[in-house]
């Protein structure tokens, strides 16, 4: 069974937009760590517009699934890992200003920071997963990074699969058996929703977790949160 991650920025973003602290991201992660997600998913930007920095410290106790930070490797953001000691980082190259992430890495060009970065946060015992596209040299570039997972980048596959267009799942799933042979973990995420999960997680092999945040938060103004969560572990049993 894949791992399912909820990434609660959505809930910070709300808290922000009035300036207070409801909704309360510490126990909305807790609440969905009761109801059955095996995971936790932050993404601090630099600007700070969700998540905050201060919320990453917050967390680390209250978080007693696994722990994922995502984010851009910048110096402010690779001291705050190295201090926090997530389960998981997972980097991530998006712009100062980009409103959410929208290209993985390209391993072969960015081989050498890559490497730098990665062998620091293993050194603290820290895995490590890199934000990619599906193309399959690049996830052989990942491989030479010492990376221990992928992150695979999944808005392309769900627009296609919205429109009908199955055959979308293909770069992914040649993706992932790739991963496998080379000893790679697969993590996947964005744009994944109750529509397309399942189909996804039945045709990546051994795809190991899911991180879920604007779908899985927008269903649950109408479904309630507890029962979205258990129709994701549900769909990814």
């Amino acid at each position: 069974m894949a791992k399912l991650s909820v990434n609660i920025n959505k809930i910070a973003t709300l808290r922000n937009s009035r300036g207070g602290d409801t909704p309360n991201v510490l126990s909305f992660a807790k609440d969905v760590q009761a109801y059955g997600a095996q995971g936790i998913t932050i993404h601090p930007r630099p600007d700070e517009r969700h998540i905050r920095y201060q919320d990453a410290f917050n967390l680390k106790p209250e978080v007693y699934t696994e722990y994922n930070i995502e984010g851009n490797p910048i110096a402010k953001f690779v001291d705050m890992v190295l201090k926090v000691k997530p389960t998981q980082v997972t980097l991530v190259p998006d712009a100062h200003d980009a409103i959410t992430s929208n290209a993985g890495w390209d391993a072969i060009t960015h081989k050498a920071f890559l490497t730098e970065i990665i062998t620091e946060f293993k050194e603290n015992n820290i895995r490590t997963s890199i934000f990619l596209d599906p193309n399959l040299k690049q996830v052989e570039a990942a491989k030479t990074t010492g990376v221990d997972r992928i992150e695979l980048y999944t808005e392309a596959f769900a627009q296609q699969y919205s429109l009908g267009n199955k055959e979308a799942i293909t770069p992914y799933v040649n993706c992932a058996a790739l991963a496998n042979t080379i000893g790679l973990g697969v993590n996947a995420g964005h744009d994944l929703s109750l529509d397309n999960i399942k189909f996804f997680k039945d045709n990546i092999p051994n795809l190991l977790e899911v991180s879920i945040g604007h779908a899985l938060i927008s269903e649950s103004l109408y479904l309630g949160v507890e029962n979205v969560v258990n129709m994701y572990l549900h769909k990814l049993s």
